[in-house]
């Protein structure tokens, strides 16, 4: 079938690369001219290209940004008239706590019901929980699901007997037992919760384009409590839009699948994206792990458009509430990324759904090029001789190299416009079209912009080192499976955070000691790196502590939408001392809908 929409914008496409290309030549090139003073050796030449590697994916994130300010948003589609579709809403759940998951459906049951009496839509729990004790309290909820709701017959509960496939393996046993009684499938996480009205918008604008087959929204990180998930609920809430945005118009109709959040066509997904496992065993065979990366691009392939629309509002997620929390979840899609190595040349791709997959796994390998960078950097600062001090009034730095001087300071500026420009300029963008307020006002909000650029700075060593070890123990045939993800989170003590860090805490003091030895002009210009290591315990524990004060307010935490404020009311009537009982109701929870 042929696809529509928009043109794709190859033009767009064309230059922001182009521009991504010139910075980072330019940046390796000044490299080999300033940074080789007395000669250029094959470990230059090494290091120039990984300049060149690290260059490029910054300026990509950093071009994203700036086509996201510049370019202008897509009109929203008219989405007026009857539906006439049916659609399910899929939560895939694996040992979740039961009331926190069922209450938000029963909110956006209920969220639903106001915009189109319940008419047209469906619940389905998709249950892979492996303990049967576990099961039994998720039957329980269940049950008090359906009786708060009124839902029988329209909310249904199944658990799994064999959990093959992990996530994408559930939702593909519900399409071929089930598919055939719905259009379209609103896909879901545990911790999401869409808007009635989202929802309804996105099943009519797929039934006004029959050739839409995948609608992802932007989902708005909620319900954070921690110091940590606070910062990232603002960063995702502040800046996201602005990245969302440049992806939007830079990938057209061949758009991403984040796995969650989204609407698809049951007809078309299940026609494009049955996932055979990859040969071989894991990390690198058996399931594929990141597959809605791959399902967007074999909607692609199969002519469907797939597309982001940043304009749907009411789309919300929640986030990790620690560092490590969030380090164990990083690992999964570590490996998930990794995996795309063997999936870049399956044949008919698009070449932008291989670039998608290619940019995806730089997102990790980008940690050990900069470590690579920094290793080789020291090597060279043992072999050189000549030395210059540079005085500034009273203070002296450290005696550096020539060479490695130029380096550090070219970088650390390159760095710096690369990272901080595209928030800055939000920040500015945010402030003259008035989009502050939203966030409590001018002065807060540029607070709270400073401070997450701060504290993000602090942790970036410890979550790149993270990242190090988990590509380390997937070269090495390390499976890291898919746990259950702890979506409570909680504080953690120092000795926790302590055991969960002391090696990267190790590897900070032997850096110290390695550069003090071979290399001490450049400790000065590693201790943004080397410090954050060392201190790593201190940072995890402080932001696992709980939120408090004036910083990182988002819109959703100063005036919550409806679904949000339901949600709560529901969780705390239902987790009441006396709510426990076991409600009455059907023995069995009711089965899904058959073709």
């Amino acid at each position: 079938m042929a696809a529509s929409g928009d043109a794709p914008p190859m033009i767009a496409r064309f230059v922001v690369l182009a521009g991504c290309g010139i910075a980072a030549m330019t940046a390796s090139g000044v490299f080999l001219v300033f940074g080789t003073i007395g000669g250029i050796t094959a470990l230059d030449l090494f290091r120039a290209f990984l300049v060149l590697v690290a260059s490029f994916w910054l300026a990509w994130g950093a071009a994203l940004a700036i086509v996201g300010l510049v370019a202008a948003p897509r009109a929203p589609l008219p989405v007026t008239g009857p539906l006439k579709a049916r659609v399910v809403v899929l939560v895939p759940i694996f040992a979740e706590d039961p009331a926190a998951t069922f209450s938000r459906i029963a909110a956006m049951d209920r969220s639903l019901r106001q915009v189109t009496d319940g008419a047209g839509f469906d619940f389905a729990i998709l249950s892979d929980t492996r303990d049967d004790a576990h099961a039994a309290r998720e039957r329980h909820w269940y049950l008090r699901l359906v009786q708060d709701t009124g839902g029988q017959g329209r909310i249904f509960y199944r658990r799994r007997d064999v959990n093959e496939g992990r996530k994408a393996g559930n939702i593909a046993d519900f399409i071929r037992s089930s598919g055939a009684a719905y259009d379209f499938a609103i896909v879901l996480d545990a911790d999401s919760m869409m808007e009635g009205r989202t929802m309804r918008d996105m099943a009519l604008r797929m039934q006004a384009d029959p050739a839409l087959g995948l609608l992802q929204t932007l989902p708005v990180v909620v319900n954070a409590r921690s110091r940590f998930a606070r910062l990232m609920q603002f960063a995702a809430a502040f800046h996201g839009p602005v990245f969302a945005r440049g992806l939007a118009r830079l990938q057209g109709r061949t758009g991403p699948f984040w796995g969650h959040n989204a609407i698809i066509r049951i007809r078309a997904f299940a026609q494009s994206c049955g996932l055979p496992d990859l040969p071989g065993p894991p990390p690198f065979g058996g399931p594929i792990m990141s597959h809605d990366y791959v399902e967007a691009a074999l909607m692609a392939r199969g002519g469907w458009t797939v597309r982001l629309d940043t304009d749907l509002q009411g789309s919300y997620e929640e986030t990790p509430e620690t560092l490590i929390d969030h380090a164990k979840r990083d690992r999964r899609w570590c490996q998930g990324n990794l995996q795309h190595m063997r999936l870049v040349t399956v044949q008919g791709l698009s070449g932008w759904s291989r670039f998608v997959f290619i940019q995806g796994i730089f997102a990790y390998l980008l940690a050990p090029v900069w470590m690579g960078f920094v290793l080789t950097s020291k090597l060279t600062e043992a072999l050189a001789t000549d030395t210059v001090r540079i005085r500034l009034d009273a203070w002296t730095l450290p005696v550096v190299t020539q060479t490695n001087f130029a380096i550090a300071l070219g970088l650390m500026v390159g760095v710096i416009v690369l990272l901080v420009l595209p928030k800055l300029l939000n920040l500015c963008d945010a402030i003259l079209r008035g989009r502050t307020r939203a966030f409590g006002g001018v002065v807060r909000s540029t607070a709270s912009a400073a401070a997450e650029l701060l504290i993000l700075s602090m942790l970036t060593p410890v979550l790149l080192m993270y990242q190090l070890r988990a590509i380390a123990q997937i070269m090495r045939g390390r499976d890291g499976g898919w746990p259950a993800q702890d979506r409570d989170g909680g504080a953690m003590t120092l000795r926790e955070a302590y055991l969960a860090s002391h090696w990267i805490v190790s590897a900070g003091c032997i850096g110290v000691l390695v550069t003090l030895v071979y290399a001490t002009g450049v400790l000065l210009w590693l201790l943004p790196v080397l410090a954050p290591m060392i201190a790593a315990p201190l940072l995890i524990a402080a932001t696992a502590k709980p939120a408090q004060g004036w910083l990182f307010a988002t819109p959703q935490t100063l005036d919550p939408g409806p679904v949000l404020r339901e949600r709560a009311a529901i969780l705390a009537r239902w987790t009441q001392p006396d709510a426990g009982a076991a409600p009455a109701g059907p023995r069995h929870p009711a089965g899904l809908p058959q073709e």
